[in-house]
C-alpha cells in the first residue's frame, strides 16, 4: 500500500514539474524534469531523514527536530514534507495581532465588538495546542485603546483605571489575561498619555477653576493642581494646536483635536499619576504597552520626547523587568534610531511599512526596488538602531489602524500580498498583524473609520459580526471572509498561517544575527544568514514573477537541507542533487 502511495505521489509530483515553465537560472545547469526513479529517491530520503533525526537541543532552546507524526499539508495535491516542531521561547519576540475591539467580534448582539467577543475568538488567534494546525499561532496581541472614551476609536481617555462599557467589564478584562495565560499569549494593550479626553476629570476640573478666576488672577496650583497636568496659557499667538477656554482669555494645547488636551509630562505629579497607571495593569497581569504617539509628547522635540521614553521605560522595568514596550514614532529610520536612545524595547519600523514602505514596495517592485536593495536598506536601518540601543528589538509591520491596509497597497494582487506577508513574517524581531490582514481586508481613501472596519469572519453566518463605525463607507471586500478562506489551501489566510508556523519552528528568525550572503542576491533573489547562538539558517527569497534555480553544489550552503517553504501558488520549493529550485514569489528556509 506504501508503495502505491508513493507512486501515485511521484507522478503528480513529475506532472506539476513537467507543466511548470522553465525558470531563471543563477548558474548554468541541466534543467532535465528529474524522472520517477528520481522524485522517489528524494521521497525515500525525506523517509529516512524523518525516521532517523533525533532531538537536537541546544543552550538556546533551537530544536532541529522534524515532526514524526506523518501529519502533512495538502497544498493542489502535493504533499508539504517540512512540518518541524513547534519551538516557542518565552520572551520578548512574538508574533502579534492588533486588535481593534470595536470591529472584531460581537458576543451579545449589540453590533459592537467587546472584549468577551475577543475571549471568544482566542483560539482562532492561538489556541494553545502546539498539535494542531487550525489557529494562526500569534502569540501576543496588542489592543487598541479599551478605557472609558467618549468616541468610537477610545483613544480620548476618560479614565485610566476601567474598561469602556460598549466593551464590557474589568471582570471580562481579568477573563481575558486569563485565557491568554492559558495560550501563551502576552498581552499588551495602548497606554494613551500624550493627552487625555477634554471629559477626563482633570481637565474638567481645570477649566472649572479657571473660569471661576477673577480678571488678572493668576491659578493657584495648591488650589487646584490640575491646571498643571494640561499646557495653559494667556500667551497664545495665534497658529495650530491650540484652543480656547470657553468665557476666559485662557488657551490649551490640543495638537490632535480640541477634545484631546495635552498633558504636561513635565510636571512631576503627572508623571506620578502616570507611573500609578503603569503599575495597576502590570499588576492586573498586562504583559506590556504600546505607547500612542511619542514624537507628540513635546511636539518637535525630541530630545524631551527620548527622556520621557527613557523615564517611562525605566518605570516599567522597576516593575516588570519582562514587560514589553513598544511605541509609536511615525518618523524616518534615522529619527527611529535617535529614539531608540531612551532604552525603549521596540519601535515601530515605519520605514518598511505602508504602500511606500520596503516590504510593499520590493513585493511589487516598484521603482528601484530589488530583492538586493531590500537586504542593504534592511541591514543599514538595523545597524542604525543597534546603534543607540543593542537590545532593541525591532517591530516590523505592513499596515496599522491608521494606514491603508495592504490589499489597498497591493491593488488587491493576492500574489504580492502574499509575498509582503512572507517578507514580514521572516523578519527579526517582533511583526506585528493588523487584524483583518491575514483575509485581505480592503479599506478606502483616507478616512480613519474605513481603516477600521469589521472583521469579515462569514458571509452566511452573521453571529458576531459587528456593525462599521457610524462615518465609515460601504467598502466593498475583494477577498473571502474567514469561514471560506479556511477552506481554502490557496487562501491567503492559510499562507499566513504556514509563515507563522514557520516562524515559530524556527527561533533564529526572530532573534538571529543577520548577514547577506552576496553570491547569491541580486535583482530578483535574497539570501541571507540568520544566527541566534549556536544554529544558523539561511532565508532565501525569489522576489521575481518567473521561478529561479540556485545551484549550491560548490558553496557553503551544499549541505543544506529545506526546514520549510512559503509559495504563493502551491507551487514546491525543492532541493535535488544540488539545485534548489524556487517558484516565483516563494521563499525557503534551510539549515
Amino acid at each position: 500500500m506504501k508503495a502505491i502511495c508513493r507512486l501515485l505521489i511521484s507522478l503528480i509530483v513529475i506532472f506539476l514539474l513537467m507543466g511548470c515553465s522553465k525558470g531563471k537560472k543563477i548558474n548554468p545547469a541541466n534543467e532535465n524534469v528529474p524522472n520517477t526513479a528520481e522524485v522517489n529517491n528524494r521521497l525515500g530520503e525525506i523517509e529516512k531523514t524523518r525516521a532517523v533525526e533525533e532531538q537536537n537541543q541546544d543552550s538556546n532552546g533551537v530544536s532541529d527536530d522534524i515532526v514524526d507524526d506523518n501529519k502533512v499539508d495538502q497544498y493542489e495535491g502535493i504533499e508539504y514534507l517540512y512540518k518541524q516542531k513547534i519551538n516557542i521561547i518565552d520572551d520578548n519576540y512574538r508574533n502579534y495581532y492588533e486588535i481593534f475591539v470595536y470591529s472584531f467580534y460581537d458576543s451579545d448582539g449589540d453590533g459592537i465588538g467587546d472584549i468577551k467577543g475577543v475571549i471568544e475568538k482566542l483560539d482562532y488567534i492561538n489556541d494553545g495546542d502546539p498539535n494542531t494546525d487550525t489557529d494562526l499561532g500569534f502569540n501576543g496581541i496588542w489592543l487598541m485603546p479599551i478605557m472609558p472614551s467618549t468616541t468610537y476609536h477610545k483613544y480620548d481617555v476618560t479614565d485610566y483605571y476601567n474598561i469602556d462599557p460598549q466593551y464590557g467589564t474589568m471582570e471580562d478584562f481579568k477573563n481575558l489575561l486569563q485565557e491568554c495565560e492559558k495560550r501563551g499569549i502576552k498581552l499588551i494593550i495602548d497606554l494613551v498619555f500624550n493627552h487625555t479626553s477634554a471629559q477626563h476629570p482633570w481637565f474638567k476640573e481645570a477649566v472649572t477653576y479657571l473660569q471661576g478666576l477673577k480678571e488678572g488672577e493668576q491659578p493657584d496650583l495648591e488650589e487646584c493642581p490640575y491646571v498643571g497636568y494640561y499646557h495653559f496659557t494667556k500667551d497664545y499667538e495665534g497658529g495650530s494646536g491650540y484652543h480656547q477656554v470657553k468665557n476666559t482669555k485662557w488657551y490649551y494645547e490640543g495638537v490632535f483635536w480640541d477634545q484631546m488636551p495635552d498633558l504636561n509630562l513635565g510636571n512631576p505629579k503627572v508623571r506620578e499619576e502616570i507611573e500609578k497607571i503603569a503599575k495597576y495593569w502590570l499588576d492586573l497581569g498586562v504583559g506590556g504597552f504600546r505607547l500612542d504617539a511619542v514624537k507628540e509628547f513635546y511636539s518637535g522635540q525630541k530630545d524631551k520626547n527620548v527622556e520621557v521614553l527613557q523615564w517611562f521605560t525605566e518605570y516599567v522595568a522597576s516593575i516588570d523587568e519582562d514587560a514589553y514596550i513598544v511605541g509609536e514614532a511615525w518618523e524616518s529610520k534615522d529619527a527611529i534610531a535617535s529614539y531608540y536612545e531612551s532604552g525603549i524595547t521596540s519601535l515601530f519600523n515605519f520605514p518598511l511599512a505602508m504602500y511606500n514602505g520596503e516590504i510593499t514596495k520590493t513585493a511589487r517592485r516598484l521603482g528601484p526596488a530589488t530583492a538586493s536593495t531590500f537586504g542593504k536598506n534592511l541591514m543599514l536601518m538595523l545597524a542604525k538602531y543597534q546603534e543607540n540601543n543593542p537590545n532593541f528589538i525591532d517591530a516590523p509591520f505592513i499596515s496599522n489602524h491608521d494606514t491603508t491596509r495592504i490589499s489597498a497597497q497591493c491593488v488587491n494582487n493576492e500574489e504580492q500580498m502574499k509575498m509582503a506577508a512572507g517578507l514580514l513574517l521572516t523578519q527579526g524581531g517582533s511583526p506585528f498583524v493588523y487584524y483583518g490582514e491575514e483575509i485581505g481586508m480592503n479599506s478606502s481613501g483616507d478616512k480613519d473609520e474605513n481603516k477600521r472596519l469589521p472583521m469579515q469572519w462569514s458571509i452566511t453566518d452573521q453571529k458576531g459580526m459587528t456593525k462599521k463605525p457610524a462615518n465609515a463607507d460601504e467598502v466593498e471586500q475583494k477577498f473571502p471572509p474567514v469561514d471560506e478562506q479556511l477552506e481554502n489551501p490557496l487562501s491567503l489566510l492559510n499562507y499566513y498561517k504556514r509563515a507563522i508556523r514557520i516562524r515559530n519552528e524556527n527561533p533564529e528568525i526572530a532573534r538571529g544575527e543577520v548577514s547577506i550572503i552576496e553570491e547569491f542576491s541580486n535583482e530578483d533573489i535574497l539570501a541571507i544568514r540568520k544566527v541566534y547562538g549556536d544554529s544558523e539558517i539561511v532565508i532565501i527569497y525569489n522576489i521575481h514573477t518567473e521561478a529561479s534555480d540556485l545551484f549550491l553544489e560548490d558553496t557553503d550552503l551544499k549541505d543544506c537541507h529545506i526546514r520549510g517553504y512559503l509559495s504563493v501558488d502551491g507551487s514546491e520549493v525543492t532541493l535535488q542533487d544540488g539545485k534548489l529550485h524556487m517558484p516565483k514569489y516563494s521563499i525557503v528556509i534551510l539549515k
